[in-house]
């Protein structure tokens, strides 16, 4: 088996319906498996897959083991020389399969590839490809400054507004769309079950990075990537915070982390701040992100980082 596709449902199997068939229409000449996770989906509604697609491995959790852990014991039950963990609410677009097995076997180096990720529209995801978080990016993290200076080194997304097509050697690329050499994740531990959801994928491309291995993207490769199609925005960016701080403390120690904390509380409170004279000045506030509002996504990651010891 060349490539095992390992997918983690939970409720979202109407997404993940449609990705199936996009990954059988447009992966071809090459052996591969589709292996589901039900991770105690509410819905339990999962089992229609097994009747479209019988060709499929389903397997069903009794419990939700998170992100890392449902794709570790996916993992288990997989044959391939490489491995892809694909988002459920992804659709390829291009033979992206082929194209990263094919860079994946090529690649001097390489440990971890992965793919250009654009939005339902099919603009850039800018979130595919990124640095190791900081205190420096995280506190220029906004997508005016983003958009304004995409090639700057502090957020190591350039590749993605690059007329080269060639592979570009980067620290992270997104768990919505990876694609690792069974060898090699077996080798860093697989993804680490310390975190439930978000930065898997950073802790992951960080382990392949200090393991010697090179993690690459690949832009000729596209996959349309829905995005939070299974968590509520606010649960997602709290669960997201306290996933950074974590990787954060992890990688780079407690001192380190304390400090990234007392940063992002400021950071979050000007926010607010500039929020709040913005509206008593009747000004507009910043376009609504992800169906909720900008000041009730920093309300809810000031109060996480306050309560976080």
């Amino acid at each position: 088996m060349e490539v095992s596709i390992i997918y983690v449902n939970w409720n979202s199997v109407a997404y993940l319906r449609e990705s199936i068939r996009s990954v059988y229409d447009k992966t071809h000449d090459i052996r591969f498996e589709i292996i589901v996770v039900d991770n105690a989906s509410p819905a339990e509604d999962v089992g229609v897959l097994s009747q479209e697609f019988p060709q499929i491995t389903l397997i069903r959790s009794d419990k939700n083991l998170g992100f890392a852990g449902a794709n570790n014991l996916g993992y288990r039950h997989s044959s391939g020389q490489y491995i892809l963990f694909l988002n459920p609410d992804t659709k390829l677009t291009s033979p992206a399969i082929n194209l990263m097995a094919k860079r994946l076997e090529s690649l001097s180096g390489a440990g971890i590839v992965g793919c250009k990720l654009l939005n339902g529209d099919l603009s850039v995801q800018t979130s595919c490809i990124q640095k190791f978080p900081t205190i420096l990016n995280q506190i220029l993290d906004t997508d005016y400054l983003r958009h304004r200076w995409p090639n700057s080194r502090v957020w190591g997304i350039a590749p993605l507004f690059s007329d080269n097509s060639e592979p570009a050697k980067v620290e992270v690329v997104s768990g919505a769309c990876l694609m690792i050499k069974r060898d090699i994740f077996e080798k860093v531990g697989f993804f680490s079950e310390d975190y439930f959801m978000y930065a898997e994928d950073l802790d992951l491309c960080y382990k392949v990075d200090r393991a010697g291995f090179v993690n690459y993207y690949v832009g000729e490769a596209t996959v349309v990537h829905y995005g939070g199609k299974s968590s509520a925005p606010q649960w997602a960016t709290v669960m997201k915070w306290k996933a950074v701080l974590r990787f954060c403390r992890k990688t780079r120690g407690y001192f380190y982390g304390f400090l990234f904390r007392v940063a992002m509380i400021l950071v979050a409170m000007g926010r607010l701040a500039i929020i709040g004279i913005l509206s008593i000045f009747g000004r507009p506030l910043a376009k609504e992100q992800d169906r909720y509002s900008v000041s009730a996504k920093w309300g809810a990651i000031l109060k996480t980082l306050l309560s976080l010891a």
